[in-house]
């Protein structure tokens, strides 16, 4: 790697139309790893989530320019390579790799999503004399792996013998994708310096598929440019490309593009997250009415992020919310997981209303029920005296089971969901909203109408 302070990687494909793939998604990805992405475009394709329309190649020539140009220049600390249609094309690439020797992920491109054929069968031999030997990663996945191998790929056995075949044809690393091999877990096939290595992540079940790949490959070039070695560099690749797809882009009627910029994304997230419940607390904590809607049991503040699927996803603050005298106190400053009962409650609302992201539990007083219908507020209930015992006898359950009888008989997710308590159970009420200040804004109106009785 040169000593540049910005790490720099080229990325040499096709373009997507529908930006999900080729180019569009490698740029996508080198920038969610903080690297500066360059492009030599091979093909222009007419894309989208269905499938590709047409294809126009761009003459070898240009290609080789386009590199030449980012190389003697800016300069290329690694590539990677994508859609590279026909043999002439194929060869100006080695060529230009070779020159510079340019350290080079080849990602095999020969099917899309869609089945379209983006590889002329004529290049596939062109591929593995010319280009795989100055490779130093080459990235196929299992159908790819067997054009290139000649082996049949139906286990993760038969992935390690089609790396050692592809591995003989001359690049540095064989990395076989297992995203076509069934299982409930997704194993990828390293084999590097005569070992194989494996890189497991859960199976996500999801239709927004498209540009895995491409992603994967250019994550590992990025890598790479950043002076990572290469086992290092796929782990990375593995789990950026996981996030892709988990959170990929529910986008066009056919297969979705992934979202390589979601761990990015995430980490702005939670912090803006965490930033929104600090500024929530302080509201309260200076608001002299408060104290006043606090319960026996003390009260919690929780903000889930976009993405929430349990409560490793809603920050809260550990310890609750405690009354000292006529004012409040954070125990603590918020974190993630710290709520189960509250958590439970905003994750269900989720279900019926994404934009539903905070909640807060307060004191049930037929006071405060009736200072919430002047402000006028929309209200649900529940009796927890019918509650089923199975929800009874797993803890954390009630108050989602709760949340989802009040939202069913509203018809939709109220500003305010409570319960008159039963046996040994504290009435409750909890406020919800699309976030932690939001819901404190309500509160302190709560507070403040019932001093007016």
């Amino acid at each position: 790697m040169s000593l540049q302070a910005t790490p720099r990687a080229l990325t040499i494909a096709g373009s997507d139309s529908g930006g999900g793939a080729g180019v569009q998604a490698d740029l996508k990805t080198f920038a969610a790893l903080g690297v500066h992405g360059m492009s030599a475009l091979t093909s222009v394709t007419a894309q989208n989530t269905l499938g590709v329309k047409a294809v126009h190649d761009v003459p070898p020539g240009i290609v080789k320019a386009q590199i030449e140009a980012v190389v003697e220049d800016i300069g290329v600390d690694a590539a990677k390579t994508g859609m590279l249609h026909t043999p002439s094309i194929i060869e100006a690439v080695a060529e230009e790799i070779d020159r510079y020797r340019l350290p080079t992920v080849v990602d095999p491109v020969m099917v899309a999503k869609s089945g379209a054929v983006l590889l002329q069968p004529e290049a596939v031999e062109i591929l593995k004399s010319k280009l795989l030997p100055v490779a130093r990663v080459v990235t196929p996945n299992a159908p790819e792996a067997e054009a290139l191998s000649g082996l049949k790929i139906g286990s993760i056995d038969d992935a390690a013998a089609a790396a050692k075949r592809i591995a003989d044809l001359g690049p540095g690393a064989v990395v076989v994708k297992g995203g076509h091999i069934q299982g409930s877990s997704v194993v990828d096939l390293l084999y590097l310096d005569g070992s194989v290595r494996r890189f497991e992540a859960e199976r996500v079940a999801s239709s927004a598929t498209h540009g895995t790949g491409c992603s994967f490959s250019a994550a590992i070039a990025a890598e790479i440019s950043k002076g990572k070695e290469i086992v290092e560099a796929v782990s990375c690749a593995k789990m950026l490309v996981t996030d892709a797809i988990r959170f990929g882009l529910n986008l066009g009627k056919g297969h979705g593009p992934v979202n390589p910029l979601a761990s990015l994304y995430m980490g702005a997230e939670r912090f803006w997250v965490i930033e929104n419940i600090t500024e929530a607390v302080s509201a309260l904590e200076s608001d002299p009415r408060f104290h006043q809607l606090v319960p026996e049991s003390q009260t919690n503040l929780v903000m889930a992020l976009s993405y929430a699927s349990g409560p490793e996803h809603v920050a809260a603050v550990p310890g609750r919310i405690v009354k000292l005298g006529e004012r409040v106190r954070a125990s603590a400053p918020p974190r993630f997981g710290a709520s189960r009962h509250v958590a439970a409650t905003v994750l269900t609302a989720r279900r019926y209303d994404p934009e539903i992201r905070a909640a807060m539990n307060i004191r049930f007083s037929e006071k405060i029920l009736e200072a919430c219908c002047r402000l006028g507020l929309g209200l649900s209930s529940y009796d927890r005296r019918q509650e089923p015992d199975e929800v009874k006898s797993t803890e954390g359950r009630s108050t989602g089971w709760g949340a989802e009888v009040a939202i069913k008989a509203a018809g939709r997710v109220p500003e305010v969901i409570y319960h008159r308590g039963d046996w040994g159970k504290e009435p409750m009420m909890t406020i919800l909203g699309r976030s932690a200040v939001e819901v404190v804004e309500m509160a302190r109106r709560i507070a403040a109408e019932l001093e007016k009785v």
